[in-house]
């Protein structure tokens, strides 16, 4: 089990201040890994910060928004600055909502014909689903290729599998970072550098109307959603050395949802 062990590891995972992503940084840190949050809002990450000191690891909370580089390479060399070293990377942030004409985000829903799918919202997707990822990544590989070591997790969607009508920019950004990975990983694979992603299906991190949950929940193979608190430990394996021969995969947490069929109208957002 000591290959499971982060101890001594320095994590930094965006998006981190909620959801899937504090999630994520709880789990390294219950592993043993010193974590930097990040995420646009300052609230939601330093109360994870204060979660982990709590716990007793080292962390920092640092404001990033994953679409402006600029922000995201402060991200790396502040962590770098605080901790000395990065060996995992975790690009969580992304976003299945759109846009408004003022650059809040509001909760569109699915575009009906591809002519009512706005510049705004297009670009606001591919930016924080797939530019996002590919900013951090080119922020830390400098001091990862350097080091010879590093591990990177990609969260992509089983949306970029099993697409949901009218969501084309989200669909396609999640894609997009599973082909982003497999690329990445080939080309750092002689480096000790493991990219790996993975594809969550339906882990609400909200509360549902239980009508709601009872009408879909039977169409899973599993017969249940998916706990947010279950990707926690596939993100450990894939930080630590247990995984240290794996690399350029794709790992569905999904409960079989994406293995079988449902009719169209039945699943959420279908």
């Amino acid at each position: 089990m000591n290959e499971f062990s982060l101890m001594g590891k320095i994590a930094v995972v965006t998006g981190g201040g909620s959801g899937l992503g504090r999630e994520i940084c709880l789990a390294l840190a219950g592993a043993g890994a010193d974590v930097v949050i990040a995420g646009r809002r300052p609230g939601p990450i330093n109360e994870v910060a204060a979660e982990i000191v709590k716990s007793g690891q080292r962390a920092a909370a640092i404001p990033t928004d994953v679409t402006d580089s600029g922000q995201v390479n402060s991200l790396i060399e502040k962590a770098l600055a605080e901790f000395g070293k990065i060996d995992i990377l975790v690009n969580n942030a992304g976003i299945a909502k759109g846009v408004d004409p003022s650059g809040n985000d509001v909760l569109a829903p699915p575009a009906r014909s591809l002519w009512e799918l706005s510049d705004e919202d297009w670009s606001y997707s591919i930016a924080t689903n797939l530019t996002g990822t590919f900013y951090c990544c080119r922020a830390v590989a400098r001091h990862m290729l350097e080091r010879k070591s590093g591990k990177v997790i990609n969260l992509s969607s089983m949306g970029a599998i099993r697409v949901v009508k009218g969501m084309f920019g989200y669909c396609t950004a999640k894609a997009g970072v599973i082909a982003f990975t497999k690329t990445l990983a080939i080309t750092w694979a002689g480096d000790n550098i493991q990219v790996n992603c993975i594809a969550p299906g339906f882990l609400p991190v909200v509360e549902m109307a239980p009508e709601m949950r009872a009408r879909t929940e039977r169409f899973f193979p599993m017969g249940r959603f998916g706990i947010p608190r279950e990707i926690g430990p596939l993100a450990v394996y894939l930080a630590s050395s247990a995984s240290d021969y794996v690399t350029g995969q794709f790992f569905p947490l999904d409960g079989a949802a994406g293995a079988t069929y449902a009719p169209t109208g039945y699943l959420p957002g279908t």
